[in-house]
């Protein structure tokens, strides 16, 4: 696709951007919008709440999630977020850059996050009992009051599964393995619109840790 040149990213045949009228972008072209985005970020508060146990990391970095506990330690550059989303197409899913366009590849994920992108593709099932689920992979079953529907609470986890006991054997660090796990992607992977609940579908993946 042909771009206007350095100082206008807008490809030639402006008739593309069918969502135009409705994009941040068209707002700042007007002028009528400058302040910086700070979209919601509930990785920071997880981690003032769980401090992870140095005993459970060798289950943490096996699972491949130690790249993503690592990021929540990183300064997040607002105003590269802010032009990032101003440049994003929802029409052909790529920035328009001066330049061209880019996007976003499954090899980007896997060098920033540290998820693992090889072999077979990762399924699982949202049928199942919470309690049976929970005894056998968490080691404990949660109240009512920390659900919502199939979603657990992360402040309840981070309660009842950040600090195992000083003579915790292996299946009790497992078991909060699993649920710093499931909370580490509640908190930054699959958040939720406020970030305090976490689905359950996630947990029977996590069932071998070893």
């Amino acid at each position: 696709m042909a771009f206007r040149g350095l100082h206008d990213a807008d490809p030639l045949d402006r008739s593309v951007l069918v969502l135009q009228d409705r994009h941040r972008s068209n707002l700042v072209d007007t002028e009528q919008l400058q302040e910086v985005l700070h979209p919601r970020q509930q990785m920071r508060a997880f981690l003032s709440m769980w401090r992870m146990d140095r005993r459970i990391h060798p289950y943490v970095i096996r699972a491949g999630f130690y790249g993503i506990y690592c990021l929540g330690h990183i300064m997040i550059d607002w105003p590269l977020i802010t032009c990032l989303v101003e440049r994003w197409r929802p029409e052909t899913h790529t920035f328009h850059v001066p330049f061209g366009e880019m996007t976003i590849t499954l090899q980007d994920v896997a060098i920033i996050l540290g998820l693992r992108i090889d072999g077979p593709a990762v399924t699982g099932t949202c049928v199942f009992d919470v309690a049976e689920l929970c005894g056998e992979l968490l080691g404990v079953i949660p109240p009512p009051d920390a659900l919502r529907g199939s979603a657990i609470s992360i402040r309840w986890l981070c309660q009842r599964l950040s600090t195992p006991a000083p003579d915790a054997n292996e299946v009790a660090l497992q078991w909060s393995a699993r649920g710093f796990i499931l909370a580490l992607l509640g908190s930054f992977l699959f958040e939720d619109k406020k970030g305090v609940h976490v689905h359950l579908c996630f947990l029977p993946l996590l069932r071998d840790l070893m």
